[in-house]
Formats: structure tokens, sequence, C-alpha cells
């Protein structure tokens, strides 16, 4: 395993966002000369220096940590479990939102898309694709693009492994990670099917067939906007919306009890249990 010094971390996230050493420093407010010896390993940045300039690259909690460590220093950002309890205003704002957009789906997954929570709407959807693909950890983008899965309900499948393909590829682009780079190159690789349509849409619908009927929806995503634990960071919350009236009818004549599922069990008391971290 390669050990980077600090300077050649951020030497790489900076390159990785394109900046010249100019205008990191000018960003983060410093000589580009200082961010030239840091680079280089000819000065030592304090931990304060490290995060300053890791703010204006867009680093995740995560990759700060691992800075800060390079960099000779303790890890300034704690990775706790959903379940903790000082993460307890998080299960009560979460929970607050997967309820509140009942009766129609939602769910969160963490940064490799592995779902964590969802809220009962979901639990229709999931209750046709194999169990087996239930097994946790569960994964959005497989169970999406399975046959066994949420896949033979698609009906416009290429546009949603399109949309999949573009929004993995800018993940990887703002921070590499060894398992999402597998499960791209395993499930999104492009090949020969058909992107996007083109047209007059401002988004592009996933369409499904459930009983004879077809169901456009479109989703939004929800992160936390000053996340200061790294499980936090990572996290986002995907509610899904309907896209006409008859599909708003389906789920307004489906309205599931106002309780938020786990995959890893069901509580009105927002029990959290979801895999350790790798």
């Amino acid at each position: 395993m390669t050990v980077h010094t600090v300077g050649e971390l951020l030497r790489q996230w900076r390159q990785r966002r394109g900046l010249s050493q100019l205008d990191l420093a000018i960003a983060a407010d410093v000589s580009a000369r200082h961010v030239s010896l840091v680079e280089t390993g000819k000065s030592r940045p304090s931990p304060a220096m490290i995060l300053r300039l890791a703010d204006q690259l867009h680093v995740p909690l995560r990759e700060r940590n691992r800075l800060l460590l390079a960099g000779g220093f303790a890890p300034r950002y704690a990775e706790r479990p959903l379940g903790d309890d000082a993460l307890s205003a998080v299960h009560d704002a979460i929970g607050r939102v997967l309820r509140a957009h009942e009766p129609y789906p939602a769910l969160v997954f963490d940064r490799r898309w592995n779902i964590v929570l969802t809220n009962r709407a979901v639990d229709q959807f999931f209750a046709r694709v194999d169990p087996e693909l239930l097994r946790p950890p569960v994964n959005l983008v497989r169970l999406g693009l399975d046959p066994r899965g949420l896949a033979r309900l698609v009906v416009n499948l290429d546009d949603v492994r399109a949309v999949f393909r573009s929004r993995l590829a800018r993940q990887l682009a703002a921070a590499p990670d060894p398992e999402l780079t597998a499960l791209y190159e395993e499930l999104l690789q492009p090949g020969g099917e058909a992107g996007p349509r083109v047209d007059a849409d401002v988004v592009i619908p996933m369409v499904l067939r459930v009983d004879g009927r077809e169901l456009r929806l479109f989703s939004t995503i929800t992160t936390f906007g000053t996340p200061m634990d790294v499980t936090v960071d990572e996290i986002a919350i995907e509610s899904y919306y309907p896209a006409d009236e008859e599909s708003a009818a389906f789920f307004k004549s489906a309205s599931p009890t106002r309780a938020v599922s786990s995959l890893y069990g069901v509580s009105d008391r927002m029990k959290w249990v979801t895999p350790k971290s790798r």
C-alpha cells in the first residue's frame, strides 16, 4: 500500500479539482509559495491549515481525516453508527423527512449506495423483488438494475441506467473509492445501449409498470449541509415524487401506515442497525 505525505495528498486533490496552486492560494487566502512548500513537503502545515485547504478543495470529511493523519495529527471528525445516541438529532430529522414524504417513497443510502432506511411506501416495491437481493447490505444501484430486482418493473431501464452511470461517474470524479469503482465497472460500464432521451423534459422520469399501471416518478436528493460526522456527511435521502396525477392517485390509494422501515428491522422508535463501516 502506497503511503502519501499530506502534501502529496493535497496536490492530488488540487489537481482533481482542476485548480492551480495560485487558484488554491487565492481561495484559501494564503500565498502560492506556501501552497507549493506544503505540497513539496518543505513546510509542515498545521491542522488548521490542512483543514483550510481541504475546505477550499471540497474534500469529504473521511478524506480530511486521512489528510490529518498523513500530516501527523489526530482525525478531527468522528465516524459513528447512525444508531449512536450522539446522532439522535439526525435520527429525528431523517425520520421526519421520511414520514412527511409518505405516501410517496423515500429512502436513505450511504456513499456506496447501500440502503440504510426507507419509509413504508417503499415496501410495496421491495415485496416484488427476489428476497436474495434484500440481504444486507442492499445496494440501490444493484437493486435497480438487476433483472430479479426493480429492473423488471422499470419501463425505461436504459434511461435509468444512464442516470445511475452519470451520478456515480460524478461521485467518483469528486472522491475516488475502490468499492464504488468496482460497482461502476460491474453494472455501469458504457455499452451499446441508448442513453437518456434528449427532448423537452426538464428531468428524466423513472417509469414503472406495476399491476398494469404505469407510474412516472422523478426524484430529489437531500443531504446535510454542514455535517461534522463522517457518517452524516456520507448519507443522502432520495425522495420520489409522482410526475402526473395518475401516479399520485396510485400512491394515495395505497397510503401506508405512517412509520419508518429499516431493512434491518422495523421500529416506530427509529432503531438504526447498519453494517459496520469498511
